[in-house]
């Protein structure tokens, strides 16, 4: 995301494969009822639909990553959300801010990942018409003002209350990667845990990061992992930079 040092950029390609196998270890353990928790801590309910947004979820329709639409058939996501699953395993819901309602469902065709970073792509058996979000060429510098979206457990602490069926939405920052405990600073994003105690947890993985650009979203960000602290919102968090990998996506899903 940001210039480094010779030294600096070995150090941090060691520190991306660690962050790879945390992320695809740490992986949200689905509740009784199928859901995964927890999701934004300290956000509102969402001002606006957003049309970009995504639910993944099983073919029961329980929701278990968010994801963002780049393409009429194409979503984003973390790696670590759909690594082990078939295509026809996963089913979406866009365009809403009711995770069991609304928007439009389709099934996934193909499920593309990323062979070192946290980040996967995911194509959808049908185009929708819902608008993409646009992925600019950089994610931008510390202090940039950002919107973080997601569903899930709205408590720093595991599986102490529920998720709620509302979209919540939590207003942030990029912060200095050195806020964040195994961060790969060239690729990833050390995101604000607002007032010390708001922030992304556990399911919260692949749902996005955005900017305000000129009035519209763009996608910068997918949520990956904790960057510090026993529980959720208690430190930064990390996400992966989509713009960093704009070209990857680009050519895996036949041009943005």
């Amino acid at each position: 995301m940001r210039a480094r040092s010779l030294f600096s950029a070995v150090v941090v390609a060691a520190g991306a494969l660690l962050a790879t196998v945390t992320a695809a270890t740490a992986a949200p353990a689905p509740t009784a009822d199928g859901e995964v928790t927890p999701m934004i801590v300290g956000g509102t309910n969402a001002s606006q639909v957003y049309p970009f947004m995504v639910s993944l979820q099983s073919t029961s329709g329980s929701h278990f990553c968010g994801a963002s639409l780049v393409k009429a058939n194409w979503v984003v996501t973390a790696k670590h959300c759909v690594q082990g699953s078939s295509a026809s395993s996963i089913r979406t819901r866009i365009g809403t801010t009711n995770r069991t309602s609304g928007g439009t469902t389709t099934g996934a065709s193909r499920i593309i990942l990323h062979p070192s970073a946290d980040l996967a792509v995911v194509q959808l058996n049908t185009s929708v018409s819902q608008a993409p979000i646009t992925i600019p060429t950089s994610s931008g510098a510390v202090g940039t003002a950002t919107r973080i979206i997601g569903w899930g457990q709205t408590c720093p602490v595991r599986g102490a209350c529920g998720a709620p069926v509302t979209l919540q939405e939590l207003n942030t920052s990029i912060v200095a990667d050195s806020r964040c405990s195994g961060i790969s600073g060239v690729s990833e994003i050390c995101t604000n845990n607002t007032g010390g105690n708001k922030g992304a947890c556990y399911g919260d993985s692949g749902g996005p990061q955005v900017k305000s650009v000129g009035g519209r979203w763009e996608l910068i960000g997918a949520t990956s992992r904790s960057g510090g602290g026993a529980n959720c919102a208690q430190a930064p968090s990390i996400y992966v930079d989509v713009a960093y990998y704009r070209s990857w996506i680009n050519s895996n899903v036949g041009g943005l």
